[in-house]
């Protein structure tokens, strides 16, 4: 086995020979790109170009790093598998892609054979060569879907940032990012039929500092969103590193933003929406759509210019923690309620992701929303065969799904929310929820024991989420999501044991070399001993919770 030091983890990385070599990159390398790697030959002379000083100029030979589609691949590996070679005579590297995803997955792996400087964007030894052992990597993804998502509502991410961790998630061979665009603390992507949705709900006046139960305020105002133009460049960029944008619009709940730019979207008959701002603090909020064809016809116009602007498969329409409160008072929702014979303000919920359910379907889309929407009518008279759950309450709605027959993403708060703090040391920043470690992440398992094996196979994958609520800005999103986001990319796209089983020790041996890796990207991660002393946030009060997470 060639000691390597890849995350994630390949299948397999061996030397077929005896004794120890290398193989260099100089200024004879070139690049041999064949039919359909055109897009991976642009990546690795852009970045490697970049960090070795190299021109990787056009040219096959033995110096060539060797760019190729494999029907072979594919077949032994399928389309996000690779096989990496440094052993053939014929070429410096050959690299295999059963698709375009694996030949640009195995780049990634290229970049980590050659070292953390090859992360950097100029080159810190000019002249030097470039060495990269002899080895021959075969690798394939455990899941379809490995996802991250950002929530860019609660604290607004600048389009470079969000740029910037698309090649972070790329260096870790992750290819879905969902993208929560819209909760009650902001509404982030223009729509050009309701300009007040980023006009006035795009923008707070002042935000709570620590978590909802802090005295403190940051009295600046806060906000921002992302133009039609900002979101082509982001769902292109992604693409290139093949990299699927999965878009979120909340409804009915977290709707306040919305709500205070458009006040008849509220329930208007017991709540003075013309007097509702963009929230500026944390929590589930109890102000929720009206049930109205009228707020049907409004998200189907704003889920027009969505499909229009993001090409993936899914959409997300959130269906999580929607208070029923406003609608037992109103008497307008009671009618509804009456009219559309679905029982109770739990089937209005339902009906609201029904609707879109279908709606979506009839446009080639597929509905993904939080495992709520599972709940009320919905478990009565059903999902469309295509619709989805993110299991984010723990594994509990993910394995009614899967076994009821849809299509699951694992994603349960206790164990991937990464907002949750990495130790639970009085300097750890904002600590929220339970603690969970580097190693804790590492012994994840998306999977749960006991799910029939018909089931099983509807775990698309897993997914790791960000929410913002206590990250202001890209450095505290950083320390949040690395280094732990690298074990998660291992459970996600290693074929690992269980977790007993799993050989943590040479994980956390091997992120001694990812440390450097991560250095040499500029991120600000948490250290293994501990928070810096810029890193520590004294005097904001989070919400800590003792003892292993249950699984639920």
């Amino acid at each position: 086995m060639a000691d390597t030091d890849l995350i994630p983890a390949p299948l397999t990385a061996r030397h077929e020979g005896d004794a120890p070599g290398h193989v260099s990159l100089d200024e004879r390398t070139t690049l041999d790109a064949g039919p359909g790697t055109e897009g991976t030959a642009r990546w690795l002379r852009s970045v490697l170009g970049a960090a070795t000083g190299l021109p990787f100029a056009d040219g096959a030979g033995p110096h060539a790093i060797r760019l190729r589609l494999s029907p072979e691949t594919e077949e032994e590996y399928g389309p996000e598998g690779y096989r990496l070679s440094t052993e053939d005579p014929e070429a410096a590297v050959t690299l295999d892609g059963g698709g375009p995803a694996g030949l640009f997955w195995g780049a990634q792996t290229l970049r980590q054979l050659l070292g953390p400087d090859a992360y950097r964007r100029a080159p810190v030894r000019p002249g030097a060569d470039w060495d990269l052992p002899y080895v021959t990597v075969a690798d394939r993804p455990r899941f379809g879907w490995r996802g991250l998502l950002l929530d860019v509502a609660r604290h607004f991410t600048a389009k470079e940032d969000v740029l910037r961790l698309l090649d972070l998630m790329a260096a870790h061979k992750l290819n879905v990012f969902h993208f929560h665009l819209t909760d009650d603390q902001g509404w982030r992507i223009e729509i050009e039929r309701y300009p007040r949705l980023t006009e006035v709900g795009a923008w707070r006046a002042r935000s709570k500092r620590g978590h909802r139960a802090s005295p403190l305020w940051d009295d600046t105002p806060h906000g921002g969103f992302y133009t039609h133009d900002d979101i082509r460049e982001i769902v292109a960029y992604a693409a290139e590193r093949h990299i699927t944008v999965v878009p979120e619009i909340d409804l009915p709940g977290h709707s306040q933003a919305a709500i205070a730019a458009y006040p008849w979207l509220g329930n208007t008959d017991v709540v003075d929406t013309s007097a509702l701002t963009v929230w500026d603090t944390w929590g589930v909020n109890p102000n929720v759509l009206a049930p109205t064809e009228e707020v049907l016809r409004f998200y189907e116009g704003v889920f027009e210019e969505v499909l229009e602007l993001f090409p993936a498969t899914f959409v997300h329409v959130g269906g999580d923690e929607c208070p029923k409160d406003q609608w037992k008072e109103s008497p307008a929702a009671q009618a509804r309620i009456a009219e559309l014979g679905v029982g109770d303000e739990a089937g209005l919920q339902s009906w609201f992701i029904r609707h879109f359910d279908r709606w979506l379907a009839d446009r080639g889309r597929r509905l993904i929303g939080w495992d709520e929407i599972l709940e009320g009518e919905v478990t009565r008279w059903g999902l469309a065969e295509g619709a989805a759950v993110s299991s984010w309450r723990g594994y509990g709605g993910g394995i009614a799904a899967a076994e009821a027959g849809h299509d699951v993403v694992m994603c349960p708060e206790q164990q991937v929310y990464l907002d949750h703090r990495q130790d639970g040391g009085p300097d750890e920043p904002v600590p929220i929820g339970f603690v969970r470690t580097l190693e804790d992440v590492y012994r994840f398992e998306p999977v749960p024991p006991g799910l029939s094996e018909a089931a099983a196979r509807h775990v698309l994958g897993t997914q790791a989420n960000v929410w913002t609520e206590v990250m202001e800005n890209r450095a505290r999103v950083d320390y949040q999501v690395f280094p732990r986001l690298a074990a998660f990319a291992e459970v996600a796209w290693s074929a690992l044991p269980a977790p007993d089983e799993r050989d943590t020790a040479g994980f956390l041996r091997r992120m001694e070399t990812h440390y450097r890796r991560l250095d040499a990207l500029g991120v600000a991660y948490r250290p293994p001993t501990g928070p810096a002393p810029c890193q520590r946030r004294p005097g904001l009060i989070g919400r800590p919770k003792d003892g292993p997470p249950p699984i639920v």
